[in-house]
């Protein structure tokens, strides 16, 4: 008996005298256990009992903390256990660990107390060998770099300017989201074609690549856009497929792939025309912003000025040269410095001529880019809506009730639900 007095706690190796059981069944009524104690003396247990094991097993879902911790799960066929690592452990760790990675640890058995989950306290870690899906992963990435099928010399350029653009995802994923805001903030004037998929499971990877093959049968893009959010090795693995990769290659369009964070690694990301580190990147790759478009203009106006500028000087020094050599006799060359002269004017004139109706037409495309900028309309009070799936709302019919809307306003953005009773359509006028 330990504590309070009211609370009964039995560790390992104790037993628990014969009583009377009137007189136990009474005390029953009134002993309990705190989840605190609970926790703590099955925390204790586990670590009397079982102490520090080595422990083999593939890492999964590995994160490391801003603290330093890693947190990581260890895994074989059939389970997986929670694994923590703190900073003062895994500094002495020789190699950077990664998901797929086979290791032996040495840990402590026990219990994070305050959600009450098993998890594996590593004093020590060391490679045993790679993983089966990082040895499958390094296979095919070594067969298809020896076919060629990474060369950068296939590696087609995306074109500068995109009218249209194919989006290859889940229409559920976030990362579909994170594309359309940002095509919209950077390149409002930009058509998207979204090509639903299904991005993880185990017919993933044969619908990507067999939508690839329609995108680039279709032709409707520019340029494709083949993109998913982070996640474990194995939530990535239809990127690691074969299939998939070779349907890049073979697509007629430009592929721009976009899966994971910073620092995954697929096998289509190699195959790609080229690789962006999350799908926001990828949009940004393939959607040159409104300003940057308008200062390259105003770049290649002021470029054009100085080179008619100097043309005309050049021309203008010529010209005074020749009429210093037929400066006499002045009387029989009277009247072809006037025609020279009439030229010169004549030319002058052309050239400011030009160079208005070229300062004319740069100022009407600045103006049109203005008034598809989405931004501008926003700031007049509008708002625009899209509904789930990212398409456009323009009429009340289109509202289903208890649906959730996505609202664009000129100072944020909102989640809007419709109530039971959507509002009736404006009457035509």
């Amino acid at each position: 008996m330990r504590g309070n007095p009211s609370i009964v706690e039995i560790l390992p190796g104790e037993t628990r005298m014969e009583s009377n059981p009137e007189v136990e069944n009474a005390e029953s009524a009134r002993v309990f256990w705190t989840v605190s104690q609970l926790n703590r003396a099955v925390a204790g247990s586990l670590q009397a009992q079982f102490g520090a094991r080595r422990v083999r097993g593939e890492i999964a879902s590995w994160t490391r903390a801003t603290s330093g911790h890693w947190y990581f799960a260890l895994k074989d066929a059939t389970a997986q256990v929670r694994c923590v690592m703190f900073r003062s452990r895994n500094t002495l760790v020789d190699f950077s660990p990664r998901e797929g990675d086979a290791v032996e640890v040495l840990a402590w058995v026990g219990l994070y107390e305050p959600r009450g989950e098993f998890q594996l306290t590593v004093e020590s870690l060391r490679r045993c060998g790679a993983g089966s899906l990082w040895e499958r992963f390094q296979r095919l990435r070594e067969k298809l770099a020896a076919e060629g099928l990474f060369d950068g010399a296939a590696k087609r350029s995306l074109p500068p300017l995109p009218a249209t653009v194919g989006v290859v995802t889940s229409l559920q994923a976030a990362a579909l989201r994170d594309v359309l805001t940002t095509l919209r903030r950077r390149a409002p004037y930009v058509r998207v074609i979204v090509y639903p998929v299904p991005v993880q499971g185990l017919d993933a990877a044969p619908r990507i690549a067999a939508m690839l093959g329609a995108v680039s049968r279709r032709g409707e893009a520019d340029v494709v856009l083949l993109v998913r959010g982070g996640g474990s090795i194995e939530d990535l693995w239809a990127f690691n497929e074969e299939a998939v990769a070779r349907a890049i290659r073979a697509c007629a369009i430009p592929v721009v792939v976009g899966v994971g964070h910073e620092s995954d690694f697929t096998i289509a990301d190699f195959a790609a025309d080229l690789r962006a580190a999350t799908p926001t990147a990828a949009a940004e790759l393939v959607a040159p912003e409104r300003g940057a478009l308008a200062h390259r203009i105003e770049g290649l106006l002021r470029r054009m000025t100085r080179a008619q500028a100097a043309t005309l000087a050049v021309r203008s020094q010529r010209l005074d040269s020749a009429l210093r050599v037929l400066s006499s006799p002045h009387g029989p060359l009277s009247g072809v410095r006037l025609r020279i002269g009439e030229l010169v004017r004549r030319m002058r004139t052309a050239a400011e001529a030009t160079l208005r109706r070229r300062r004319d037409a740069v100022a009407q495309r600045a103006r049109m880019l203005e008034l598809v900028n989405v931004q501008s309309v926003l700031d007049r009070g509008f708002s625009v809506l899209h509904d789930a799936r990212g398409a456009l709302l323009t009429d009340p019919a289109q509202l289903r009730s208890g649906e959730r809307v996505h609202a664009r306003f000129a100072r944020g953005e909102a989640e809007l639900l419709v109530p039971s009773s959507p509002p009736a359509a404006a009457p035509d006028r």
